[in-house]
């Protein structure tokens, strides 16, 4: 385990990180609790949540992954560890989060940020990011932006980065950062930050995997250029590059049991496009998983691969392939795919 410091901070973290979505509903709390020790015991000190998680959102649920991790956290040295949560905004429905966010404004970010921090059971987060834009975007397996949207939005992105800077100044935040955001709005927020005199944005989480490489069309050379860093999330695209659902698979497993998912992972040109890469990891001598995880940690603009995983086991299978190292060779073998099938599942 990598563990290097974020551009501008002081923050040390491990290049491979563990998300927690599935902590609360597919993950109970035993099982959650032994994935974060095994993970502490791997060397991995970045730990990945949300307000708004487990995933899938629902009101009966929502919280359970920040209670369950602040339950486990209570027994560590605070210092040991770095937790990272969100902060979620409008447009995704979720009505029974804080009465229904109407903005990332100071009042929400607050109220949002107090309740984390109560689930947390500690005085402060390290890394506080905003879940995902609240301007109509293509988002979540969408891709077509159509250009209807006629409010001032760098306005918008100010206030969201005084209620962030705010924040800091408390105290409750060290450093702050982005997800699912586009290279228009990383930009605002650092242009806004040195206009403002306030925090600079050190992270954006956005999906990276073998399936979805727009990260490299615009925001990768934003991260070289501004210092940033890429926290990878879905870096197996929500399993399907370990090559499970090629065959009958476990009904639990998150596709399987949330079809929801599906118009983002189950589009025609994925299974294909999976069946190549898998070919390639073969004549490698390597495991699918480890050809998908190897891939985003190599990556110059990835400052932490997070991994995800229903059992302690599977978690375990993804730290140890995440170790891969890939071949000149092999990287060049996953080039000729991803030009015949360029990111089939954005």
């Amino acid at each position: 385990m990598r563990i290097h410091h974020l551009p501008g901070t002081d923050l040390a973290i491990s290049d491979i990180g563990l998300g927690t979505m599935t902590f609360g509903e597919q993950t109970d709390k035993a099982c959650a609790h032994a994935q974060l020790d095994h993970a502490l015991s791997e060397g991995i000190n970045l730990f990945d949540m949300a307000e708004m998680y487990p995933v899938p959102g629902r009101a009966e649920t929502q919280g359970a992954t920040e209670t369950i991790v602040g339950a486990w956290l209570a027994r560590q040295a605070r210092d040991r560890v770095i937790i990272a949560t969100k902060v979620a905004g409008p447009l995704r429905g979720f009505h029974w989060l804080r009465g229904g966010p109407l903005a990332i404004d100071l009042a929400n970010v607050r109220a949002a940020l107090e309740a984390s921090l109560k689930r947390l059971k500690t005085d402060y987060v390290d890394l506080y990011q905003i879940h995902w834009p609240s301007r109509p975007l293509p988002l979540f397996g969408a891709t077509q932006y159509e250009a209807r949207d006629t409010k001032d939005r760098a306005a918008e992105i100010d206030e969201q980065l005084q209620a962030l800077a705010t924040l800091v100044r408390e105290g409750k935040v060290r450093y702050i950062g982005l997800s699912n955001e586009t290279p228009w709005g990383t930009f605002r927020f650092l242009e806004a930050a040195e206009r403002l005199g306030l925090p600079r944005i050190v992270t954006i989480q956005n999906a990276y995997n073998l399936l979805n490489r727009t990260f490299e069309s615009g925001l990768a050379e934003v991260c070289h250029r501004e210092r940033l860093g890429l926290l990878a999330y879905s870096p197996l695209a929500f399993g399907l590059l370990t090559g499970k659902y090629l065959m009958p698979s476990d009904p639990e497993a998150r596709l399987n049991r949330f079809p929801e998912f599906g118009p983002r992972y189950r589009k025609a040109a994925i299974d294909p496009a999976i069946e190549a890469y898998a070919h390639i990891a073969e004549n490698f001598g390597l495991p699918l998983g480890a050809l998908a995880l190897g891939f985003v940690r190599s990556r110059f603009f990835t400052a932490s691969t997070l991994l995800g995983a229903r059992t302690l086991e599977q978690l375990k299978e993804d730290i140890m392939h995440a170790q891969a190292v890939l071949s000149p060779e092999a990287l060049a073998a996953i080039e000729e795919i991803h030009l015949r099938s360029p990111s089939p599942a954005p």
